[in-house]
């Protein structure tokens, strides 16, 4: 951590009302959490083993496990079934004015604009499956309650499709930022921008009926599901089979 750079622990930042905690468990988490924005664990990166973080604290492995729940709570960590855990956090990009300047001869509104249902489907076939790989690896316990609560509510549509067609895009968008990979979620935002230009939204608000929007929250509610359960193939293949039939009803939309 360069001298000057400070970090504030996500559950010290005002407003936050964190879980209660013993004070031995949070001094542990912050010593973890200090590791990671000193670069010691970068992202991405396994934690050392439980007891060997344990010793170093001199803290029992339950309070240790705790630590790391703690720090899963805010997004810092992700654990893995029978995998260790990893480092999720990043933090926060530069202040306004310190970046560099953006890519000039890019176009984006252009590409948006002008995006064929054939570069669609190509490029949504090559990104969303690992996408969600990624996702299922490094979403956060926050992430994933978020998630739910967006599936909620599009479990709740019966028949207005063009509120379906709205939060479908705002689930998946959610899954890429899940990723915790700031230059795929840039990548998936100009396709989330796409499929907001109106020919394109009238065209999948018309494919969705009543039935269509029915089996669409089941094919989400599966894909939820896997992530959840941190199943990655199975979440592969989920998001596989959405692509399948949103080129399916984009082909045959009336």
């Amino acid at each position: 951590m360069s001298e000057g750079t400070q970090h504030v622990a996500p559950w010290e930042v005002e407003g936050a009302a964190p879980p209660f905690a013993k004070e031995k468990v949070k001094a542990a988490a912050h010593q973890i959490f200090e590791r990671i924005v000193s670069g010691d664990y970068s992202f991405g990166s396994r934690l050392s083993a439980e007891r060997n973080l344990a010793e170093q604290f001199g803290i029992t492995r339950t309070a240790l496990r705790q630590a790391v729940e703690f720090l899963e709570t805010y997004g810092v960590v992700v654990r893995r079934p029978n995998g260790g855990t990893y480092v999720v956090y990043k933090a926060a990009p530069p202040p306004a004015g310190t970046a560099t300047k953006p890519i000039e001869f890019l176009d984006l509104q252009s590409i948006v604009e002008t995006a064929s249902p054939f570069e669609m489907s190509i490029v949504c076939s090559l990104l969303e499956p690992e996408m969600v790989r990624l996702a299922t690896l490094y979403m956060s316990v926050r992430d994933l309650n978020d998630l739910r609560t967006l599936l909620a509510e599009i479990e709740a549509i019966v028949a207005d499709a063009m509120k379906f067609a709205l939060l479908e895009k705002k689930f998946l968008m959610a899954i890429a930022e899940g990723t915790h990979n700031r230059l795929l979620v840039t990548m998936y935002r100009i396709v989330g921008e796409v499929r907001c230009q109106p020919h394109w939204l009238a065209t999948r608000v018309q494919s969705l009926s009543p039935q269509r929007i029915s089996e669409s929250q089941k094919r989400l509610r599966s894909l939820f599901e896997a992530l959840e359960s941190r199943d990655i193939e199975s979440a592969a293949e989920f998001m596989k089979l959405i692509i399948a039939n949103n080129q399916e009803d984009l082909m045959y939309a009336p």
